[in-house]
């Protein structure tokens, strides 16, 4: 049998709650209703503040990690503090 919980919240936060889960292909009520099973089950309210990053964010850095693995051979190495620091123009 299933019910009804009236939620008062942000008409903002809902219509970004609600694209997200559309992107992720569910409908917001299975996500509320998976969130409610986890309080249920766990008997505890866990909440991240870090943001994630999206997958365009991701993509973007591993691009940049891969550009300057393969350009590895023009990098300078430097096999101490001091020398890197005199390159970076910094006093020692």
């Amino acid at each position: 049998m299933n019910t009804t919980i009236l939620l008062k919240t942000d008409k903002e936060l809902k219509n970004k709650a609600s694209r997200v889960a559309k992107e992720l292909g569910v409908p917001l009520t299975t996500v509320m209703n998976a969130y409610l099973r986890q309080f249920v089950r766990d008997r505890r309210i866990s909440l991240s503040i870090e943001p994630q990053l999206s997958d365009k964010k991701l993509k973007e850095l591993l691009a940049i990690s891969a550009e300057m693995d393969a350009d590895i051979k023009n990098q300078k190495v430097f096999t101490n503090a001091d020398d890197l620091l005199k390159h970076l123009k910094l006093s020692v």
